[in-house]
């Protein structure tokens, strides 16, 4: 079953590229906080890098004047994460999150077979807003499209 809102965050344990490797659990993410936590399918690939993360980068600033962090999740390796960040200019402050084998992605429910385009086991598109570690705003997307994912549709939700 997918998270929905009034779910708690579950725990996983993600990466990112700090001062080298730096594993990060969802607790310490999401506890006592304001987030929002975008995943696509794949860093580098057309929509993500065309449409998804640039609207995350253009309002950054409008979410942290709520208070809310922002992180991005892929299910790709932390030095990817890390290029991919750096290539679309992500601002510091914006975690490039990797869930490496899917635990995440699998925890919440959002993992979705991309075998057919030799991808393998990947996160769904989606975006969600939690306060406190409990979801508050889930958005999935339908397979290929990009609607209810974006920033933009996510700060109309959170107003």
């Amino acid at each position: 079953m997918p998270i929905q809102p009034g779910d708690p965050i579950p725990e996983a344990r993600l990466q990112r590229i700090d001062e080298g490797v730096e594993i990060i659990d969802t607790p310490t993410l999401f506890e006592d906080r304001k987030v929002v936590l975008f995943a696509v399918p794949g860093a580098f690939t057309p929509t993500c890098s065309e449409k998804h993360l640039p609207g995350f980068i253009q309002n950054f600033d409008e979410f942290r004047k709520r208070g809310i962090e922002v992180l991005c999740m892929s299910v790709n390796d932390p030095f990817v994460m890390q290029a991919w960040g750096q290539s679309q200019h992500a601002p510091e402050g914006l975690l490039m999150l990797a869930d490496g084998n899917g635990e995440f992605a699998r925890a919440l429910g959002l993992e979705m077979d991309a075998s057919a385009y030799g991808m393998g086991m990947r996160a769904k598109r989606f975006s969600l807003y939690a306060e406190d570690g409990v979801a508050r705003i889930v958005n999935v997307e339908a397979p290929g499209e990009f609607r209810v994912s974006s920033a933009e549709y996510l700060l109309n939700q959170i107003s």
